[in-house]
């Protein structure tokens, strides 16, 4: 489960290290160790690597790499741990799935950093990264609180972002949040406002607890925006159209007969290692996609692409890291000037493998921090009562990593629905909503607000109903909990061939055409 970056180094003409530079010169027998590596370097900065190792005969569950970086250098994109900062100090504890380690065994990390200056003061598990004494700047002194609860943001206006965490355990005088190195707010509670910002600005805060002992480690870093951005008008009602399959119909006809105003348009795909291309083949900007966006646009309507999908060689596991990976989407949202993006992640090559969910999670934030007005939704599946194992791991994973995701939305179809496809979808959407509330520390409403459904019209592919009157019902229960974002798969089968089965162009039941997109237009978010 580890891989390294490469994105954009060769373009960048970088020379690769004859040596490597270790802060390890051995491994002592102690619970772990630490080894910096410089992977490569050029002009303005460097790919830098470290190595945990286990160097005992017991297992370990988890563990804290911490070090100073020198004044003139500067963290970038990480992957592989999740990171925070204090100034020039880092700390990188593991991501869930590079925690546990046998006797011998070894994960890494690695980070891109600004300037040429190497590592200093480490730390891993409290304790010096070459298995000695701790520098005198790490561990914290006994008695001082343990590490704040996830902060998130709890509402934000076009001059301030107000911000809660869960409290640290031991004694605690009160909690300090950092923007940065710098103190923007000091309480004694749980929660916090920092104020006196511009609009549509992006700021990331960590929070420490202190007392008379000293003060914590970082939480987990949240990102806010404040609000006043040029309003994305996204609307949520916004049904699947694909190009390149199931006799796709005019966008105009369908926008004329239902009053659809936008459409989720499928799918970008790999068209070759990071670069984005409709369906991997057709070109991004000047084929028969961009007619369909234009005449949309024509109409009046506006579109959000899906990047993913189940199926064909997609860009997450083609891109090398999360920074890649935010070009290549932000190639398709320079491309249209987008408004929102959607990517679909589904399948073992991106959904069920967390290297890739966390590519596509870092992707997502640098795509928000530097489109700080568009939507980010991503979709994926659910059972029954709600996200799956993997589901749950996104989402919580969405939180720790603060990737700022607007809208959460699941696929409530061949998921063993069977007759009763309302209360299935409604069930499968509370266990959304419950997982938001856990990791995010939301209330109903604002866990709504970022939710949403993706159903399929017409029998699934597991023969699974769901008639205009089920999704009539489903419509109504989504205006009524103010969800975000009501689809469906898809407009190219929104029409009638009752006894024709699971079909691309048609529903398999007897309907009106442009029955579900009609419905669907009556979602009011």
């Amino acid at each position: 489960m580890r891989r390294s970056l490469r994105a954009g180094l060769a373009t960048l003409g970088v020379a690769l290290l004859a040596g490597a530079l270790s802060l390890v010169a051995s491994s002592p027998a102690h619970a772990a160790t630490a080894t910096f590596t410089k992977v490569s370097s050029w002009g303005t900065g460097y790919e830098g690597k470290f190595t945990v190792t286990n160097n005992t005969s017991s297992t370990i569950t988890s563990w804290n790499v911490q070090f100073d970086l020198p004044s003139g250098t500067t963290m970038g994109v990480f992957w592989d741990a999740a990171v925070t900062t204090s100034g020039q100090h880092v700390t990188a504890t593991n991501v869930g799935w590079n925690g546990t380690l046998g006797p011998g065994a070894s994960t890494s990390f690695g980070f891109n950093a600004a300037g040429s200056g190497n590592p200093a003061n480490c730390t891993v598990n409290g304790a010096s990264c070459g298995g000695g004494t701790p520098p005198s700047s790490s561990p914290p002194p006994a008695g001082v609180p343990g590490k704040p609860g996830n902060p998130s943001v709890t509402s934000a206006t076009n001059s301030s972002i107000s911000l809660s965490w869960g409290a640290s355990t031991g004694t605690v005088t009160g909690y300090r949040v950092y923007e940065g190195s710098t103190v923007r707010a000091t309480v004694t509670g749980t929660s916090a406002t920092h104020s006196g910002l511009g609009t549509c600005t992006a700021h990331t805060y960590t929070v420490k607890a202190y007392n008379n002992s000293g003060e914590s480690v970082a939480s987990n870093a949240v990102t806010g925006t404040t609000t006043g951005c040029p309003t994305s008008n996204f609307k949520g009602a916004a049904p699947y159209y694909y190009v390149g399959w199931g006799n796709p119909p005019a966008p105009a006809t369908v926008m004329s007969a239902t009053g659809i105003k936008w459409f989720t348009m499928a799918f970008i795909l790999s068209g070759g290692g990071c670069t984005p291309a409709w369906d991997g083949s057709r070109p991004l900007t000047g084929g028969a996609d961009q007619s369909t966006i234009n005449a949309i646009r024509a109409a009046g309507g506006e579109i959000v692409p899906s990047i993913g999908g189940w199926s064909g060689n997609k860009l997450g596991p083609n891109c090398s890291s999360a920074a890649a990976l935010a070009g290549a989407y932000q190639q398709v949202i320079n491309a249209y000037n987008l408004k929102a993006i959607d990517v679909d992640i589904e399948n073992t090559d991106e959904f069920e493998n967390e290297v890739v969910q966390d590519r596509i999670l870092g992707a997502l934030k640098i795509v928000k921090q530097n489109n700080p007005g568009i939507k980010t939704i991503i979709t994926f599946g659910t059972t029954t009562t709600g996200p799956s194992w993997w589901g749950t791991r996104l989402i919580n994973q969405a939180a720790a990593l603060g990737a700022n995701i607007d809208i959460f939305t699941i696929m409530p179809f061949d998921f063993g629905g069977g007759a009763n496809m309302y209360q299935n979808t409604v069930n499968a959407a509370v266990g959304l909503r419950n997982a938001l509330k856990t990791a995010f520390g939301w209330n109903d409403a604002t866990a709504n607000a970022h939710l949403g459904i993706s159903g399929m019209n017409g029998l699934s592919d597991q023969q699974e109903l769901t008639s205009t009157a089920t999704w009539t019902q489903i419509k109504d229960w989504a205006n009524a909990n103010a969800i975000a974002r009501l689809s469906f798969w898809s407009v190219n089968r929104d029409r009638g061939c009752a006894g024709g089965g699971v079909q691309s162009a048609c529903s398999g039941i007897a309907q009106p055409d442009w029955e579900f997109t009609r419905i669907t237009a009556g979602f009011t978010r």
